[in-house]
């Protein structure tokens, strides 16, 4: 059985909003694999959170990469802002305003790896026409928008139709990635899915000792 390293994400949503740099180098010092975070427009989603510069500040404080999730009606827009501040993968949801094909390839030609999203209602097979140009589709299992909302089961059937496909494609080592309610209940049901990355906002920055649980999340995994 071919067996993929996971990946842990903290997501800075979660953070201390007043103690950003110190909140990421906990989790740089917890052993997180990447930094996750949620850009959001208050159109696409009903919220906003970060910008550029705050993707520039995390840049500057930590070595770990920078994982940023457009969640924007145009991410098309706002590619080079972000690739400028230092993102190295840039993910956009197949559900949004734009050429989804060809917003994807101008987040390549910019040095920075491109990624799709889907919703948790959206169909595995948006997926499909992106596969050859990305290596990693995220799977929304809650609507995206606020952190700590409570996972939801459906989306694992697009995970595992999403592994099959990109076995199918000649891509093994596909990145599936998983974000919405990611904690200990729920994060062993993803990676026997076929998830092998996790991003966990609210389960990670709540503890006190981020790094026993991440440890803690890795060993469930290993279990799967």
């Amino acid at each position: 059985m071919h067996r993929m390293k996971a990946f842990i994400l903290p997501s800075l949503l979660a953070a201390d909003a007043g103690r950003l740099a110190d909140e990421i180098k906990r989790a740089e010092d917890a052993g997180a694999d990447a930094l996750h975070l949620d850009i959001m427009d208050g159109a696409f989603v009903p919220n906003l959170s970060f910008g550029p510069h705050i993707v520039a500040m995390a840049k500057r404080v930590t070595s770990m990469p920078l994982n940023v999730h457009l969640m924007l009606q145009r991410p098309d827009l706002f590619i080079k802002p972000f690739a400028d501040a230092g993102a190295d993968t840039i993910q956009i949801q197949v559900e949004s305003s734009c050429l989804v094909l060809e917003t994807l390839g101008k987040i390549k030609a910019l040095g920075v790896a491109p990624a799709i999203v889907l919703n948790p209602e959206t169909s595995f097979e948006s997926a499909l026409p992106y596969l050859f140009l990305v290596d990693e589709c995220l799977q929304m299992t809650v609507y995206p928008g606020y952190g700590g909302q409570k996972f939801k089961s459906g989306p694992l059937s697009n995970i595992r139709a999403l592994r099959a496909a990109a076995k199918a494609a000649g891509k093994p080592d596909f990145t599936i990635m998983v974000d919405g309610g990611i904690d200990r209940d729920s994060i062993a049901a993803c990676a026997e899915a076929g998830a092998n990355a996790f991003v966990a906002g609210t389960a990670l920055y709540s503890k006190a000792d981020m790094k026993s649980e991440i440890a803690r999340f890795r060993s469930l995994v290993s279990r799967t």
